[in-house]
């Protein structure tokens, strides 16, 4: 992540963390939990702060915040976890049809970035946006929790299952 573009405050930040080649990766359940397990763990061990998610096919949206250290780190650490994590998922899923063509893809954008070694699951930037005010905010759980409803998945927000508006979403959220 440029430093331009990281969380360096202790306030809540609007992120969206994007597969390379917006690859439509979390059509499949096991890896939308995997991404809900490392939310959770970073919830309980690494002191994040989530208020909203989403998990859509190719990206992911987060309003979370982290007092006691960087953000950045964090979301480092979420991120590389994850890359591997869900790459080797996919590596070793019989039923996954699409496992060629995504390790393909994973291992071209790894190759065209020259920073990472082998694979490059996740874009660099998570394009982090400071929330300064109530209002702010709003706007971007709003827009969060609307994104599977104009993507036309649902009818209404609250039906979504990895997202924060479902009352049965398998992650609860941070709510002093």
């Amino acid at each position: 992540m440029s430093e331009l573009r990281k969380a360096t405050s202790d306030r809540a930040y609007f992120i969206t963390m994007t597969v390379v080649g917006w690859i439509d990766v979390f059509t499949r359940k096991d890896y939308c939990e995997e991404i809900i397990r490392n939310l959770e763990y970073c919830r309980q061990y690494k002191k994040l702060k989530l208020f909203a998610y989403c998990i859509m096919s190719n990206h992911i949206h987060l309003i979370v915040q982290q007092e006691d250290s960087r953000l950045a780190d964090v979301l480092r650490d979420f991120k590389s976890y994850t890359a591997k994590r869900i790459i080797e998922m996919i590596i070793n899923n019989p039923s996954e049809s699409r496992t060629e063509w995504m390790i393909h893809l994973f291992k071209y954008h790894a190759n065209m970035s020259g920073q990472n070694s082998e694979f490059q699951f996740w874009q660099k930037t998570g394009h982090p946006v400071e929330l300064l005010t109530e209002e702010v905010f709003a706007q971007k759980m709003n827009y969060i929790h609307q994104n599977p409803v104009e993507a036309m998945l649902v009818n209404d927000a609250g039906s979504y299952v990895f997202s924060s508006a479902n009352p049965d979403s398998p992650l609860k959220m941070d709510w002093d």
